[in-house]
This record gives C-alpha cells, sequence and structure tokens, in this order.
C-alpha cells in the first residue's frame, strides 16, 4: 500500500513516519525476559505486540532483522544495585545450578510462545554469552570520563553525563528530583550518588554467577547488556527498540545513556513502548505476586480463573486494545474475547464455502484499505478486528443469500480475511477447535443428508422436526438450487 506508516515514538512523544536508516534493512531489538519463573500474561504482552510489528514490517517488504534477548544474569531482585541475582537466587532456593534454571524456563517460555503463535526473532542473544562485549562497552565508557571504579565495581556517573548529554529525556525525569527523590541503598556509599548505576558489579563471596575482569571477580549491570547485545547485532545506532512500559525507566534511559557514552550516537530512532497489563488496575507481575501464569491460563488452574482459556484467546485478548492503551484482566473480558475469536474464525471457514455470484452489492475494497489503514496508524490491531467483524458480517450475509459478491470481489475478501487474520494479527485455528469443527461439520453434512432423503421420502413431517430442532440448537438451515446450507444462529 502507498500510505506512510506511523509509529508513536515515546522519545518524541508523538506520532511519526517510520523511516529506516536503511532501507529495506530495519533493525528491531526487544527486550526479552528474565528466566527465573513462567512467564505470565504481562509477558505475552509485549511478545505479542512486537510480534505484530514484526509481522507488519515483513508484511510491508522490509528485512527485518528482530532481536529479543534472554536476561540470565545481572537483573537484582530490586531492578537497582542491590539484592540477589534473580536466578542465582531460584537456583540457591532449588539446588541446582543457575544455567539449570534458566535452561527450564527458557525452554517452557519458547513453549508459551509457540502456543501464542509469536514467531522466533532473528537473534536471542543470551546474556551470559555477551560478558566480552559487556566489559569491552564498560571500558569505554570509562575512557570517555562518564564512569568510575569503585571498591572493584564500575558505575556510571549520571550527574557528569548530564552535563554534556541529556539524562532523562526518554522518560522525562529531571535529574534535580532524582538528586531529592532518590534513597541511599544499604552498601552502596561507594557510589558518588545514589542515582548513579552499575556497569560492573563485585561479587560477594556467596555469589555463584561470576566472571574475572580487571575491576574484579564480578557480573555486568543489568541495564548493560541490553546495550552491549544491540549494538554487537544492530549497530550503533538502529530503528527501533521496543519494550514494556515498566523498562521505560530506569532501564531503558540508562541503556541511552551508556550507548551514546560508549559510541557518541543517539542508539535508537523509534522506541516503542506496550502499556501494562492490570488486575483491578494494579500492574501484572512477579514482583507485585498478583500474575496468573500463562499456563494456568491454559489450564484454568489459577483460583481467579472460572475456566481455561486457549493460547488464540489469550493472543485475541491482548490485540483487542491497542497496545499503548493499558488493559485489564477479567473472566469477563476473556469470556468476550473467546466468543468473538469464535465468531471470526468461523466466518473465515464459512468464506471457505462461498459461492461467487455475477455481481457485487458490497465493496470488499474499503475493508481492506480499512485494515491497512488502521496498522498504518501505530499498528491499531483493535480498528483491523473491527473491520474484519465487518467482513465477517458480509460473509454471513453472503452465505445467507442476501448480499452477493463477484469471483474477484470474493478472491478479494479471502485475501484480506488470510493477510489481516492469519499473516498479520497471527491468528490461527487451533488443534483442538480445529478437530471439533471438522467433527460438527461432519455431523451436520450427516443431519441435512437425513433431512434430504425424508424430504425425497415426501416425509415432511421429519424433515421439518430436524429443521425445528436444529433452530431451536441455534443452527440456520437454508435451502438454496444446490442444496441445503447451514450456519450459526
Amino acid at each position: 500500500m502507498e500510505n506512510k506508516l506511523f509509529i508513536y515514538n515515546t522519545l518524541s512523544r508523538k506520532k511519526e513516519v517510520f523511516e529506516p536508516i536503511n532501507p529495506p534493512n530495519v533493525g528491531m531489538y526487544v527486550c526479552g525476559p528474565t528466566v527465573y519463573g513462567d512467564g505470565h500474561l504481562g509477558h505475552a504482552r509485549p511478545a505479542v505486540t512486537f510480534d505484530l510489528v514484526f509481522r507488519y514490517l515483513k508484511h510491508l517488504g522490509y528485512k527485518v532483522r528482530y532481536v529479543r534477548n534472554i536476561t540470565d544474569v545481572g537483573h537484582l531482585e530490586n531492578d537497582a544495585d542491590e539484592g540477589e541475582d534473580k536466578i542465582a537466587k531460584k537456583a540457591r532456593l532449588e539446588a541446582l545450578e543457575p544455567m539449570e534454571v534458566v535452561q527450564y524456563f527458557t525452554d517452557r517460555y519458547h513453549k508459551n510462545m509457540e502456543q501464542l503463535n509469536v514467531l522466533s526473532p532473528s537473534i536471542e542473544p543470551r546474556a551470559s554469552g555477551h560478558i566480552m562485549e559487556q566489559m569491552k562497552m564498560a571500558e569505554d565508557i570509562l575512557a570517555a570520563g562518564l564512569a568510575y571504579e569503585s571498591g572493584g565495581s564500575v558505575y556510571f556517573d549520571v550527574e557528569k553525563y548530564n552535563k554534556q548529554y541529556h539524562y532523562g529525556k526518554l522518560s522525562g525525569r529531571v535529574i534535580e528530583d532524582l538528586m531529592t527523590n532518590t534513597r541511599e541503598l544499604d552498601g552502596q556509599d561507594e557510589k558518588h550518588n545514589p542515582f548513579d548505576f552499575a556497569l560492573w558489579k563485585k561479587a560477594q563471596p556467596e555469589h555463584i554467577m561470576r566472571w574475572p575482569s580487571r575491576w574484579s571477580d564480578g557480573f555486568p549491570g543489568w541495564h548493560l547488556e541490553c546495550s552491549a547485545m544491540s549494538t554487537r547485532y544492530l549497530g550503533e545506532r538502529f530503528d527501533i527498540h521496543g519494550g514494556g512500559m515498566d523498562l521505560l525507566f530506569p532501564h531503558h534511559e540508562s541503556e541511552i545513556a551508556q550507548s551514546v557514552a560508549a559510541n557518541r550516537t543517539e542508539p535508537v530512532k523509534y522506541w516503542m513502548h506496550n502499556n501494562m497489563i492490570t488486575i483491578n488496575g494494579q500492574k501484572m507481575g512477579k514482583s507485585l505476586g498478583n500474575f496468573i501464569t500463562l499456563n494456568e491460563f491454559f489450564s484454568g488452574s489459577h483460583a481467579a480463573l472460572t475456566q481455561a482459556y486457549s493460547p488464540m484467546t489469550i493472543r485475541f485478548f491482548i490485540l483487542q486494545a491497542q497496545y499503548r492503551s493499558t488493559l485489564d484482566f477479567s473472566n469477563e473480558a476473556l469470556q468476550g474475547a473467546e466468543k468473538g475469536l469464535g465468531r471470526l474464525m468461523g466466518a473465515w471457514q464459512t468464506l471457505g464455502k462461498l459461492r461467487p455470484s455475477d455481481a457485487s452489492t458490497v465493496d470488499v475494497s474499503a475493508i481492506r484499505q480499512s485494515c491497512y489503514d488502521a496498522m498504518n496508524d501505530d499498528f491499531n490491531s483493535p480498528v483491523v478486528i473491527a473491520a474484519l467483524f465487518d467482513a465477517a458480517r458480509i460473509i454471513n450475509l453472503v452465505n445467507d443469500g442476501r448480499e452477493k459478491l463477484t469471483e474477484a470481489d470474493l478472491a478479494l475478501l479471502k485475501e484480506t480475511f488470510n493477510t489481516f487474520t492469519g499473516d498479520i494479527l497471527g491468528l490461527k485455528t487451533e488443534a483442538t477447535v480445529s478437530g471439533e469443527n471438522e467433527l460438527v461439520e461432519n455431523l451436520m453434512q450427516l443431519i441435512l443428508e437425513l433431512r434430504k432423503n425424508a424430504r425425497s421420502a415426501k416425509d415432511f413431517a421429519t424433515a421439518d422436526k430436524i429443521r425445528d430442532e436444529l433452530t431451536r440448537a441455534g443452527v440456520v438451515v437454508k435451502d438454496t438450487k444446490d442444496g441445503a446450507v447451514w450456519s450459526r444462529e
């Protein structure tokens, strides 16, 4: 399509025309999970959001290198520079090697992503596999005079950086406010300022995950890994950096500062942030203990769930909201998503049975254009879904004989539905649903065959009874010149 794609850039706080640095190539980095527990709904949202972005950019013809990392070291308990490494703590509690924990939960995360039909990224680097790159970046920042060594650790000097550049431009934080509002943490008197952050941390004797460096046996800071890995695979400047809004500060703010200090260039052209999933208005997250894992959704085993919800229902639920808006969890909302998805997939199935007419009574091209307009407006998936529901209504009307489509318009409708429902939104018929649909289809053909035989034998009482019972069950039977067809009411 000729229409331009607009992306909301968190950095400029406005929608901007998407113009890649080196077309047709696009570099996209998204912060992946810290793998010390099962993925939950809060992990599913960025995964589905940036899967949508990845799919659409590829649909537009861009060659996308999508990098999504695995955090397997350096993410401390309170997201600052104190406490135990989240993975090391889990390993200690379970009496496992840290990399056993990493492998176990990475495998489970990949399984969940496959269930949600999230495409694999082009590259999935692990922080522990890029220690050398992180040390090198810390060295470069030290050489630039924007970090300092203290007690075997290396800290980024935020105040000094802010005199040359602008720390806080992504999040809107003001350094004077940070000075007054940042509390001193235990054991952090080695910092010049409490809001300085670690590029390298000296490991305490009990710390399991450690590497030798010229400063100390230690481990890299959480923020540094993403700067180092994005530079390694996408270059010093790349197109899109994505992640959840909860990472905006301090993680992404610090990424900008590190990359500018080390590489002397602004690292990212478009910053994208998906909003949070909430439960009763509160952010869902492991640290708050209010999360529901994806496996619990799929099995219905969590106390807060009234039933199990399929992976495609979860994906559809996430796509029903524009990625920058909050999405509030409730059983009612998920049940509504389940019904909506059922209507859409049912129409998609009916579409394959439609027969062309010699004239069209509806404009299919308008629906296709609506889908492109919505995607070009900052990936507005709920508006795409609304347009597809319009298409579903047309499909059902054509199936009922109340509207007509020519062969060309029918082909265009199929292409639109396949492209946007399947290729871009990433919705698919699930195996269990597919099997049930096939069973229902076979049973309905048998019932319609019995009704046809009854009519042929002039046993109209039996034929009418079959039809009336189907009507009571919510099934509409239409007699056409090509035989009887059925649809759900």
